[in-house]
């Protein structure tokens, strides 16, 4: 592993009781960083924390990102408890079901929308104000390929994608005269808990768009974004990392 240095750093990451949030938070540990994991299955949160706190300091916050007065209160919670937040990684996403974009559920839709941009733009809203008193931060918002080519049978998840990379670009030039940093990444699938939600048949089309041949791991997703969330990266801002395995064409 090359160390990358998050030394003294407080680091909220959203769905970090599992998956690439708890990869992400193992990285972040082995760097020198607090982390606060925020998830909505508590009992799977503090499972996490006793099995990562022998790693570092962890401080965990049961909260639903897609409701925005939880977020606020969590958000002033760990600044509390950690002395502010340093970055934020906006993890927490659902893949909902598949289906045509014609037959998909109102309900199911909305609910993707409401976790994987709404959740974005509600965590973003309450730590920003933080990291522009401290002068400091780094926001990475995961993305999805699916946010650049759209899915078929996952219209919603590859729009709510989409709109999170737009929320990143837009953000990013709004803080782009202050020392925060705003990018976001764009994963194939890793293969995590995530696939429970997905039908065999989308789970091999993904596989079948990847050149590598293989799904990318939560590790390799947590190192790109150990330097995105670093001090190192000064200077990009409104960026989208590639991580899809050579799937991506822009």
């Amino acid at each position: 592993m090359n160390q990358i240095d998050l030394k003294g750093r407080r680091a909220v990451i959203t769905g970090g009781a599992q998956g690439i949030g708890r990869a992400t938070a193992e990285r972040f540990l082995a760097s020198g960083a607090a982390v606060s994991l925020w998830d909505v299955d508590s009992a799977e949160l503090q499972t996490t924390a006793g099995e990562l706190s022998k790693s570092g300091r962890v401080h965990t916050t049961g909260v639903d990102v897609a409701n925005s007065a939880e977020v606020d209160a969590a958000a002033a919670a760990t600044a509390k408890a950690l002395g502010g937040i340093d970055v934020l990684v906006a993890n927490a996403g659902i893949a909902g079901p598949n289906f045509t974009t014609w037959e998909y559920p109102v309900e199911d839709w909305r609910r993707v929308i409401d976790i994987n941009l709404m959740g974005v733009y509600h965590c973003c809203r309450a730590v920003v104000p933080i990291m522009r008193h401290q002068q400091y931060g780094r926001i990475v918002n995961v993305a999805s390929i699916a946010g650049k080519e759209g899915n078929p049978h996952a219209s919603a998840y590859s729009a709510s994608k989409a709109g999170v990379i737009a929320l990143t670009k837009s953000l990013g030039k709004e803080l782009a005269k202050e020392n925060i940093a705003v990018n976001c990444i764009t994963p194939a699938a890793a293969r995590t808990r995530i696939f429970d939600q997905m039908s065999p048949s989308h789970i091999d089309f993904m596989l079948s768009r990847i050149p590598r041949g293989r799904f990318v791991t939560p590790d390799e997703i947590a190192a790109l974004i150990a330097w995105v969330a670093s001090e190192d990266n000064s200077f990009t801002t409104g960026a989208v990392f590639d991580i899809s395995g050579g799937r991506a064409t822009y």
